[in-house]
């Protein structure tokens, strides 16, 4: 099958048939608005199984399960305190994932033998579209990590999934492409689990937002719990990622748009702002890879909005894959 054939439009039909295909065990790459995810019948071992093959990715590494609606999580949740309803309301449908400990419905294959679990509803009408079609067949989630080799860029297209993943995709497969994910990094994923949020990987969804939220301050950020994107080395091209130094002839170079490209430069993104430079940063880097490039330099992003998600990742795809 060539890899052209797994790609399909959103229409209504198409969105159907991917529910049913997700629940006769198949995978379906669906975007959501922080990137695409690798989708899976949640509650399907043998279906999440392939994820982890798909992606090379290790047993213990949890996925996270997307739901259609914030009512959802009661059958995969328990004890769910207060502040994370506050946050649900406030934040949901969007780039947030919060731990609770799991129901009897989270199995060890979704979980990584963690005794919690990741959920969340994401903000992207097709995601919400796929997750409510799966809903009516009677299916309780969608195990989606990013649609990607394990410890490689997540991609934000359909052609960035197709191009890491065709290969390992099988007849049945479904790759949905609903354009450009809109803020381009993974989500928020808060701790729920004690009396006190905690994050335990930064997004879009901030500090400040959360306690603005909860009205509590946040738990520090020493935790057991393991989670998607947490390991030291992780979101890295080919190329080696470089921060913040002058680029020399030949590099790949992302910046925001008032820092000028020196000479003989590869200029890879000019975001304006930090909204823009997450959106952009990994087919950016990509671009890297497409281009043979052996070095990408990136000026980090000054600021306690999503610049802290950015450098965190940018920190991780430093030390290579």
């Amino acid at each position: 099958m060539s890899s052209g054939q797994f790609v399909s439009n959103c229409t209504a039909d198409s969105m159907a048939r991917a529910a049913q295909q997700l629940k006769a065990g198949f995978l379906v790459a669906l975007p959501t608005e922080t990137v695409y995810g690798l989708g899976a019948d949640a509650t399907n071992a043998a279906a999440v199984a392939r994820i982890y093959k798909a992606k090379g990715r290790p047993a213990d590494h949890p996925l996270i399960v997307h739901v259609s609606e914030m009512a959802d999580i009661s059958e995969w949740a328990e004890e769910i305190p207060e502040y994370a309803i506050a946050l649900g309301r406030k934040y949901w449908p969007g780039p947030m994932t919060l731990i609770f400990k799991r129901s009897h419905l989270a199995q060890d294959f979704v979980t990584g033998g963690q005794a919690t679990v990741g959920l969340r509803v994401p903000d992207h009408v097709v995601a919400l579209t796929l997750l409510a079609e799966f809903k009516k067949l009677g299916g309780k989630g969608i195990a989606a990590p990013s649609a990607n080799r394990f410890g490689h860029v997540s991609p934000t297209s359909a052609d960035a999934v197709r191009a890491e993943l065709a290969e390992y995709l099988i007849e049945g497969d479904l790759i949905l492409d609903g354009g450009p994910s809109s803020v381009g990094v993974e989500s928020t994923i808060i701790d729920c689990t004690g009396s006190a949020p905690r994050v335990l990987r930064p997004g879009a969804i901030t500090a400040e937002m959360i306690t603005e939220v909860t009205g509590l301050g946040l738990a520090d950020s020493i935790s057991d719990i393991r989670v998607s994107g947490s390991l030291e080395n992780h979101y890295s091209p080919a190329a080696q990622v470089i921060l913040d130094v002058t680029p020399i002839s030949g590099d790949g170079f992302i910046a925001l748009s008032n820092v000028p490209t020196p000479a003989d430069v590869v200029r890879l993104a000019s975001p304006s702002n930090n909204e823009e430079f997450a959106r952009l940063l990994y087919a950016a880097l990509r671009s890297a890879d497409e281009r043979s490039l052996t070095r990408v330099v990136v000026n980090q992003p000054a600021g306690d909005d999503v610049a802290i998600a950015i450098r965190d990742r940018l920190l991780r795809a430093s030390r290579g894959r």
